[in-house]
């Protein structure tokens, strides 16, 4: 039987509409879960997230869901700069309510180094602390 009707001219204008960002709120001080967030707050955890969950290690995320911060130890300075700018900025922007990631400041301690940058979201904006590190 062959299918009536449907032709391709038929096709619909399709609507894309944003998920709402509310999420369960994550207590790290006594690591539980505890109520909702949403806006601003949301998008801050999800930046700490992010941040924190090395890109490809873990099979429950999708590949584009988190960072490669840690294999950028140890290589030369300059290198060192521009990768993890480009590396932070790539991480943060797969996660849709992130419009832009600016101003970084690094300094270096050692075997680490400590980043600041700010985070531009559909919510708001914010400043924010990462510490890249070996975990040895």
């Amino acid at each position: 039987m062959i299918p009536q009707g449907g032709s391709i001219r038929e096709i619909r204008e399709v609507k894309q509409r944003r998920q709402p960002s509310l999420t369960y709120r994550l207590d790290l001080k006594n690591k539980r879960i505890s109520g909702r967030i949403d806006g601003l707050e949301a998008v801050k955890q999800a930046v700490y997230k992010i941040l924190r969950t090395e890109r490809y290690e873990h099979l429950i995320y999708t590949p584009n869901y988190g960072s490669e911060l840690i294999s950028l130890l140890g290589k030369d300075s300059g290198l060192f700069h521009s990768e993890l700018k480009r590396r932070i900025q790539e991480a943060l922007m797969q996660d849709d309510r992130v419009q832009e990631v600016t101003d970084f400041d690094v300094t270096y301690l050692g075997d680490s180094a400590s980043v600041e940058f700010t985070v531009h979201s559909d919510f708001g904006s914010f400043r924010i602390t990462e510490e890249v590190k070996s975990n040895v």
